[in-house]
């Protein structure tokens, strides 16, 4: 009977140690699980503060180019305030003074954030799957992304980012365009916001979302293709020992950033012109808000893209399709740059292993 106590309290005694040890088990197991997605949503949040960070700062450096290029996309062709770059800055802040030269950056930078995010993001997320697919569908497990789907992913970015932040763009473009001397104020973003609902409608938020849309396709499209192509290319080939290690130092980067945003923005511009005239239909104090005196002789009623390109350049000749060109380029090529560098060593601080290229 003792021994027959001993066995059983032996096999009890090995069954609780197995029951803890089984316990144990699945609490690793568990906490296993729970750390995988945790690290991937702390990469995911890395990579989308990245991405807004470098939108911000490359924005805000070139902000009174931004408002500069706006206001001559806008202004009535009878009434030319704003000649040329190095006037049109010097009578903003003649006018203005400084505050005058970052008007409307504050909206800017609230809505170019989150779209540099999302947009900087997407792309990574579209390049993998359009990579993986083009595997597959290849055959080949050793396949790259060509120059032609990198355009794809970074079309399917664009169009992504620019569809999530439209509205306040529509309302950047209004507080930009405003003066000291305008009837109608808006006092900010969600008075302007509220102000376009209440009187124009939800609809007036996405006035000029379809050449938008047209125009993102190359422009965001051709950034991240000749970005990314020119990198692969430089460190392949290591043309004049640009390349040390198969790493661009920043300089080198800052200009396959700058080639990039003069291809795109010279191709998607015309777009960007009737974007922004289409954003002011509707706006009944638009002509005074851009002439400042309440008189206007032009037009600012189109029925849709098509028709707002046919009286652009109808009444103002197809020069007007270009109208800011020249502070665009001088804003988008370092804007560009540095929103790709801002972007890539904004990854590296934080410690995230993959980057675009990658």
């Amino acid at each position: 009977m003792a021994s027959e106590d001993v066995v059983g309290k032996r096999t009890s005694s090995d069954s609780a140690v197995s029951t803890i040890v089984n316990l144990a088990d699945e609490a690793k197991h568990a906490s296993e699980g729970v750390k995988a997605p945790s690290h991937a949503f702390l990469s995911v949040c890395k990579s989308l503060v990245a991405g807004g960070v470098a939108g911000g700062v490359s924005r805000t450096a070139v902000a009174p180019l931004e408002r500069l290029k706006i206001l001559l996309q806008v202004q009535n062709p009878h009434n030319i305030k704003y000649s040329g770059t190095v006037q049109g800055l010097k009578y903003i802040w003649k006018t203005e003074g400084l505050r005058g030269m970052f008007k409307g950056n504050g909206t800017n930078c609230a809505r170019i954030v989150p779209n540099s995010a999302v947009k900087f993001y997407s792309y990574e997320q579209a390049s993998k799957s359009i990579l993986w697919f083009y595997r597959k569908q290849s055959g080949n497990e050793d396949a790259q992304l060509t120059p032609l789907l990198r355009l794809g992913a970074g079309a399917c970015a664009g169009i992504i980012a620019m569809s999530a932040t439209y509205p306040m763009d529509m309302v950047r473009g209004r507080l930009t365009v405003q003066t000291e001397k305008s009837p109608r104020q808006y006092r900010g973003i969600f008075h302007a916001l509220s102000t376009v609902l209440r009187e124009e409608g939800f609809r007036a938020l996405y006035k000029g979302w379809l050449p938008s849309v047209i125009g993102v396709v190359p422009y965001v499209g051709l950034n991240f293709a000749v970005y990314e192509s020119l990198k692969d290319w430089l460190v392949k080939s290591k043309p004049l020992g640009l390349v040390n290690d198969s790493e661009l130092s920043v300089t080198t980067r800052l200009a396959c950033g700058a080639a990039a945003g003069t291809v795109g923005q010279t191709v998607a511009y015309p777009l960007d012109v009737i974007r922004r005239r289409m954003q002011m239909v509707g706006w009944k104090d638009a002509a005074s808000v851009i002439r400042g005196d309440g008189k206007s002789k032009a037009s600012l009623e189109y029925s849709g893209m098509v028709d707002a390109f046919r009286k652009t350049v109808r009444h103002e000749g197809v020069g007007a399709l270009y109208k800011g060109l020249v502070p665009n380029s001088v804003k988008v090529v370092p804007s560009i740059a540095i929103a790709f560098v801002t972007y890539e060593t904004v990854k590296d601080f934080l410690g995230v292993e993959m980057r675009i290229s990658d």
